[in-house]
Order: structure tokens, then sequence, then C-alpha cells
């Protein structure tokens, strides 16, 4: 049975496999910690304490997570086909541990978790007006390396695989995969995306996210990371401008344009390639029917990346991750709808 889901899965996704621990949370809670709405962190000594206490004093939902493997989970969905895709990441052999193997393979994906014995991730989502802030403590999910990813199991995966995605967050924990895997992408003719993720990856991972973009066929971000990516670069941080800029760099596989796909929330998506920008509008969605915006990136990347495997062409990929983004904002956190997806 292993090797049938081997042979068919399309989409590669590595990463850091997080249990969210999500709340909705007052003003005060985001002072406490020093956090800010929309934004990414990785947790510091100081925010060592805010998992158990936000657990203490708020109602929480215990939902599974991790920027690349909510992608995932979602291509799973909007692709509907048994085996389509896999992850690979690294948890424990604890309780969160297996509370995430459990719900990602019921959402259908083949997980290949390397097991240690540091905690499994977690996340703290502080949600607030419908906006949510992330403060991600890594733990197991820091200890990814290289040797698991030349086991023959992964390398197995990696064979039969089309589509390779590892959000920039993986950046923190093993830039040697994440250029392996570009190189094998590039000497194959295969398809590698990548995420700026957040504003702190190109701003404090500048060097290693620079080698990794070189190999990129595809790069997402939003607004917010496009111009610290931008600032940081000597472009500015117009968004369209970065967009181009990145679209034109350097890249290993010659065989066709680097595209660029950066995403405004409400506002229209742009896209970049060959020199072009395209702008496309984002269906809008009453406000009363916005729950929460945890897992709206990630969810975009999903449905853009099954409709990819798919073969369909950019704006087909695009109108799939407005769609899966839409569905994903309609309730908290990044839960895959029981219903069929419909993009």
């Amino acid at each position: 049975m292993l090797v049938l889901v081997i042979i068919m899965s399309r989409i590669l996704g590595f990463g850091n496999p997080l249990l969210d621990i999500s709340a909705v949370v007052e003003q005060d809670v985001l002072d406490e910690w020093g956090v800010k709405l929309n934004d990414a962190i990785l947790a510091e000594d100081k925010h060592k304490p805010l998992y158990a206490k936000l657990a203490s004093t708020h109602p929480v939902e215990y939902i599974a997570g991790g920027a690349t493997q909510n992608s995932i989970r979602v291509a799973q969905w909007v692709l509907a086909e048994a085996g389509a895709t896999a992850f690979v990441g690294c948890t424990a052999d604890d309780d969160f541990g297996k509370q995430l193997e459990e719900a990602a393979r019921a959402d259908g994906v083949n997980v290949q978790y390397m097991k240690q014995s540091e905690p499994t991730g977690t996340c703290a989502v502080l949600v607030k007006g419908g906006e949510r802030s992330l403060c991600a403590n890594l733990s197991a999910a820091n200890n990814y390396n290289i040797e698991h990813y030349e086991t023959a199991e992964i390398q197995a995966l990696q064979e039969a695989a089309k589509i390779f995605y590892s959000a920039g967050f993986f950046l923190t924990v093993s830039p040697p995969t994440m250029l392996a895997i570009g190189k094998h992408s590039a000497e194959e003719g295969k398809t590698f995306c990548v995420n700026l993720s957040a504003p702190f990856i190109p701003q404090f991972f500048k060097d290693p996210l620079k080698e990794v973009l070189y190999y990129a066929d595809f790069v997402f971000g939003n607004e917010s990371e496009a111009a610290v990516h931008g600032k940081e670069n000597g472009w500015g941080e117009d968004v369209a401008t970065v967009a181009l800029k990145v679209s034109a760099g350097p890249k290993a596989s010659g065989a066709r344009p680097r595209t660029v796909v950066f995403t405004q929330g409400s506002e229209e998506t742009l896209v970049a390639c060959g020199g072009v920008i395209q702008r496309f509008a984002v269906p809008k969605l009453a406000k009363e029917e916005l729950v929460d915006t945890n897992g709206a990136g990630d969810a975009f990347v999903g449905g853009f990346l099954a409709m990819l495997a798919k073969g369909s062409d950019l704006a087909a990929c695009v109108n799939a991750g407005h769609y899966a983004a839409r569905q994903i904002i309609q309730v908290s956190g990044c839960k895959i709808p029981s219903t069929p997806a419909k993009p």
C-alpha cells in the first residue's frame, strides 16, 4: 500500500508541522506578549509561558497546523485524489505528534514525519477582530535534518513527485534540505515552489533565502513580506516592483521564467512573470462571514498548487487559491471543510 501512495503523490511538501493553539484574545494579551496582528514570529524565551497561560485563561482550540502542512492539506482537499500529496517534517512520538499525524492522514495526506524526543512543536494563534498573530515554538520541528531527507523512503517520495513546496519558515530549520530539493527539481525539470512566509524571513534569513530563490519556479508571499524583501534588497517597498524584481532574478533552470504571486488580503492578487504584471480581483466576503484569517495564505497556496498539479492555466490557479482562502477564513484556523472543493 505504501508503494502505491508513493507512486501517486504529485505534490510533496517539506516544512514545520505544528499544533496550533488558537484563542480569541483581547488587546492586552497581544501587548503582554509583545506581538502584532498580521505578523508571525518565532518564540523567544519570554514567550515560552504563553502556551500554558493561554490555555488556562481562554477557551482554546487545538488545530493541526504548520504553514507548509496546511497548504498540502488544502491541496489534497482540492485535488480529492487518494495519495495525491505527501508531507515531510519533524515531530515527537507524543500526544501532540499523534494528534497532528492523525489529523493530516484523515485529510488524505501521506505524512512521513521524522520522530525524535523533543516535544512536538506548537503555535499560539491569537485572534482579535478576525485578524491573527502567530507565535511559533518549533521545538521538535526545529530538529529536522537532511539525513532524514536522504533516506530511501523520502527519496522515493521525491522521485515520484512533480511539484515541491516549502514555506520560508523551513529556512530557519534546514536550508540544506531546501537546496537539495531545489537542485533535484532543476535537474529533473520539476517545479519547486517557496514562500516568503513572514517579514522576518527576508529580514533575518536573507542569504539562505537568496540561495533557495535561485532554484524557485514559483514564489509566494503577501504584501508585508514583499515590502520587507524589497526594502532589504534596495528595490523599495512597492509590491508590484518587488514582484517583477524577484521574477527576473537569477534562476537555476532556464526552461521557464519564474512566477511570483503576491496576495494582498482582500485587495487584488499580483502575479509577475516574464516582465509582465497581472492583477486578479479577490471575490468580496461580507464582514460578518469572516471568522479569522489564520491559514488564509496557506490555503491560497494549497488551492493554487492543486490546480498547478492539474496543468491548469495561471488564472485558474489563482482563482482556486482565492476560493480555498475564502473557505478557510470562514472557519477558525485551517480546518478542511467536510464538503468537496469546487474551485
